[in-house]
């Protein structure tokens, strides 16, 4: 390209190169991130887990979340390996509509956990996906001021990605990571947006369902099917002048939870009333979730839910792999492509293009 004010004419004016841009501090970083992230075995993941280490931990749980083929086979078998040393903690779900205090609870009830008790707490908390961009924010740990700096407390925000209630798809192998690394106390938090909970229910020892008073959904929230897998209810900001607010509506639920069919713990649901935000009645919600974990360990219930757990996801992943090989098929795409046009032309009906899609991938299989 040609500097015009190079030309003679311009004997005063000089174009000058200017400053090279300064390069990276160390030219090797990316490399060496790059080798030191392929360099981890098996052995390596699990060796670091057991020994509690919170970053090799995490890599281990990124893994688990990873979509890639090679990335799954390798946190599949870090999960076999960590198996036997997984189930000893005691698992919390944590539900509750959006707004409801959430995460201000889980860092009360964290804190109380850890100061009363010691031991080494796990925090599973799952953000929302967009439906078109797919992307979270990721930002609970803003809202766990405490614990987030607590050195026994390890936080993992993951993205739902659309999947059932709102629990990370590989949530339930994360457990069995974090509670092989020595996490005695596992807390799941669900997207608590209305969406089905059975799959958080399905992976934890008590459903803890916050909701709060003064929303207009006190009757909302006795309707819904939610309540009946609730192991205990509890209604935040209980403080100020909304304390006798929240008490009224402890009252509703109680009357409504006798409505209901007596659980297979033989527990009926405790109604209590707290405040995450000033550490009032935290004491007493931990002191009935002990006490249920307490009984149904004696009555058996305990072990008969793990049991019904390991089923659920025994089927649940059965019938995950079945769609992801149907949809991977070779010449599916385009045979898809094919019966959606017909059923746009009015060809076909939406059932009938998928019976037809479906004989075809029987026809190829069989």
């Amino acid at each position: 390209m040609e500097h015009p004010e190079n030309d003679k004419a311009y004997k005063g004016l000089k174009v000058n190169g200017g400053v090279e841009s300064m390069g990276s501090v160390n030219p090797y970083l990316s490399t060496m991130r790059r080798k030191r992230a392929a360099e981890l075995s098996v052995n390596d993941y699990v060796e670091g887990i057991l020994r509690g280490d919170v970053t090799v931990l995490s890599r281990a749980v990124t893994l688990v979340e990873s979509l890639l083929p090679e990335h799954q086979a390798i946190a599949q078998e870090v999960v076999e390996r960590c198996l036997p040393y997984s189930g000893k903690s005691v698992r919390v779900g944590i539900t509750g509509v959006p707004g409801a205090g959430k995460s201000t609870s889980i860092d009360a009830f964290g804190m109380h956990l850890l100061n009363e008790y010691g031991g080494k707490l796990a925090v599973l908390a799952v953000d929302p996906s967009s439906e078109r961009s797919k992307g979270s924010i990721l930002g609970d740990k803003t809202r766990m001021e405490r614990l987030s700096l607590h050195p026994s407390a390890f936080i993992r925000p993951s993205a739902s990605a659309g999947s059932l209630g709102g629990v990370a798809r590989k949530t339930r192998e994360t457990i069995v990571l974090c509670e092989a690394a020595g996490y005695d106390k596992v807390f799941v938090e669900t997207v608590g947006v209305g969406q089905s909970e059975t799959a958080v229910y399905s992976m934890v020892d008590f459903f803890l369902l916050i909701q709060i008073a003064g929303a207009g959904d006190e009757l909302q929230g006795i309707k819904r099917g939610i309540m009946e897998m609730a192991d205990g209810i509890v209604i935040n900001k209980a403080d100020g002048e909304n304390a006798d607010a929240a008490r009224r509506a402890a009252v509703h639920y109680r009357n409504a939870l006798q409505l209901f069919p007596m659980p297979a713990s033989g527990l009926r649901p405790q109604v209590l009333t707290y405040s995450g935000f000033y550490d009032i009645g935290i004491k007493e919600v931990w002191n009935m979730v002990m006490g249920y974990i307490d009984t149904v360990r004696s009555n058996g219930a305990f072990d008969e839910r793990r049991n019904s757990q390991l089923k659920y996801w025994m089927y649940e992943t059965i019938e995950e792999s079945l769609k992801s090989r149907f949809y991977n098929a070779p010449g599916m795409e385009e045979l898809l492509s094919k019966y959606e046009q017909l059923a746009y032309a009015g060809k076909m009906t939406s059932f009938a293009a998928a019976g037809a899609v479906l004989d075809s991938y029987d026809k190829k299989i069989v």
